[in-house]
């Protein structure tokens, strides 16, 4: 079959032939019908994990069929029983073990689950990773209410869109920031009530200015900006960050986190249970995923580059 390979730190992926991995017990045969890029595929050609298999065929979600039926995969696998965190044996799909982006893959059928009927093929494939990531973030470590403000970062990635649409989907006021006016805009477009662009250094006073403070924020960036997210926090406000693009936080006054009661919470993925709870979250509120484009599985080095440059909005897709 065709899958696209990572044969060398700090090369693109190649396409070229490989064989299906041995079916094991329990295990089945999906054929993939598309596929979506994460942050994560980019980091691992970069080398930036621990640990790094060259030879692996890349991809964390994918959407197929198997047995006439289609499903998409949970790809973050062995959680382990204990929801609060993960176990020593957790690890995602698409390195170290095989993954969607190839014709087909070999996966155990307790990470299949059914397609939400109301997405197609490629709005069900951009789901998976980010849509669990944000889903835990938001629902599980900062337990939004109706009516409760919420702020999210960087919006226009996968993960922060979702945790928008989520928030929307529970009744709460919903703000965004970003570096691209035009990212703004479009998050307004979808239901944001206010956008800030961060690249002003006066975003989160004139925020406080005209909302008074959010009561949860939802982040991926951290680095020295996550002191801007704390001094927008209302007292008891919540704070869940799923990533550190922006490196390290110098600076952090614990007075003003102590003195509001404000909580800080760390994420990474989800659990088998919170992946289902977030597939039936999607179907109540039947959310369809914002894709910025679909592009052929054979031209995937073009959706890595348009990763890397940052300048999509939303999940970014391959048709299979």
């Amino acid at each position: 079959m065709k899958a696209w390979i990572i044969n060398d730190i700090g090369q693109s992926p190649v396409l070229q032939r490989v064989d299906l991995n041995e079916v094991k017990d329990s295990e089945v045969v999906l054929s993939v019908m598309a596929s979506a890029i994460n942050h994560r595929d980019i980091w691992i050609t970069k080398g930036l994990y621990p640990d790094i298999k060259t030879g692996i065929v890349l991809g964390s979600d994918a959407c197929g069929t198997y047995d006439g039926k289609t499903y998409i995969i949970n790809p973050g696998l062995d959680w382990g029983s204990d929801q609060a965190v993960q176990s020593r044996d957790f690890n995602v799909l698409g390195m170290p073990i095989n993954g969607t982006f190839a014709e087909q893959i070999v996966i155990n059928k307790k990470y299949l689950y059914p397609k939400p009927l109301h997405l197609n093929a490629e709005e069900a494939a951009a789901l998976p990773l980010a849509g669990v990531t944000a889903y835990r973030a938001l629902m599980i470590k900062t337990k939004p209410q109706k009516g409760e403000k919420v702020l999210v970062s960087g919006i226009g990635g996968g993960v922060a869109l979702f945790a928008m649409q989520f928030a929307i989907a529970c009744g709460c006021e919903v703000f965004v920031t970003s570096s691209s006016d035009q990212k703004l805009e479009k998050a307004l477009q979808l239901g944001a009530i206010s956008g800030y662009n961060y690249s002003n250094p006066d975003w989160a006073k004139q925020l406080m200015a005209d909302h008074g403070g959010v009561d949860i924020v939802i982040d991926g960036a951290c680095g020295n900006g996550f002191n801007n997210l704390v001094k927008i926090c209302n007292p008891g406000a919540r704070i869940a960050f799923y990533g550190g693009s922006a490196g390290k936080i110098d600076g952090l006054n614990p007075q003003l986190i102590f003195w509001r009661q404000i909580t800080i919470s760390g994420t990474t993925m989800g659990s088998d249970q919170d992946f289902f709870d977030m597939l039936a979250f999607i179907n109540k509120h039947k959310i369809v995923p914002v894709i910025d484009e679909v592009i052929d599985f054979e031209n995937i080095s073009k959706g890595f580059n348009k990763m890397a440059s940052g300048s999509q909005f939303g999940k970014i897709v391959f048709k299979h």
